[in-house]
């Protein structure tokens, strides 16, 4: 094995060690002393823990998904990058992704990946993920469904990847809006059979 193929491994497991760490789950049971997977939708992420818990615990889960995304690239940028340069933070957002949708420690049963998906977008390429995010949050606001909102992100910044920052970084962007699409497939289908629910919208009164 040749050094790249050895830090390119490594990158992947930094961010595949720091991506188990399940803020959610971290959340709930200190502030409610439960699982994160006992509540709701039984989902580990921020979604399902603001609508069982509230905002303030919502937002709670989101900054830690950040942190740890964000931790894991500068981690893998600082140890790999002499020799992987900027490439070290594409590895290392990979493995936090898979880490946080496939932790070891629950039987590979995480997330659904948002959170570090849209982070690692906006810290590896702030120029097309911040634009692609706003418009994945608006679409998400406007009909409800974050599902859809979830898939539309990546599949907007899918094409500024291949053009503006080159193949590999388009093919891991693809293989990030595959398990993004895995991940939410159940709520896709819900969606289209007009089962899905329509969460952050307020429901209108009954006459």
């Amino acid at each position: 094995m040749d050094e790249k193929t050895g830090m390119i491994l490594a990158c992947i497991a930094v961010g595949y060690a720091l991506g188990n760490i399940l803020t959610a789950e971290i959340v709930t049971h200190l502030m409610a002393g439960r699982s994160a997977y006992q509540m709701g939708s039984g989902n580990p992420g921020m979604a399902n823990v603001m609508t069982q818990m509230g905002r303030k615990a919502g937002l709670l889960v989101l900054l830690g998904d950040v942190l740890k995304t964000a931790a894991a690239m500068a981690a893998c940028r600082y140890l790999a990058g002499p020799v992987l340069g900027r490439e070290s933070m594409l590895w290392a957002g990979l493995g936090t992704v898979l880490g946080h949708n496939y932790p070891v420690w629950k039987k590979f049963r995480g997330g659904k990946g948002v959170a570090v998906t849209v982070a690692w977008l906006i810290f590896y390429m702030p120029k097309w993920g911040i634009p692609c995010s706003i418009a994945g949050g608006i679409l998400t606001l406007m009909t409800g469904y974050l599902p859809l909102g979830a898939v539309v992100i990546p599949l907007l910044v899918l094409p500024f990847a291949f053009i503006f920052e080159g193949t590999l970084t388009g093919c891991i962007t693809a293989v990030m809006l595959v398990i993004m699409i895995i991940r939410h497939r159940r709520g896709l289908m819900r969606m289209i059979r007009g089962q899905e629910e329509k969460k952050f919208r307020k429901k209108k009164a009954q006459s």
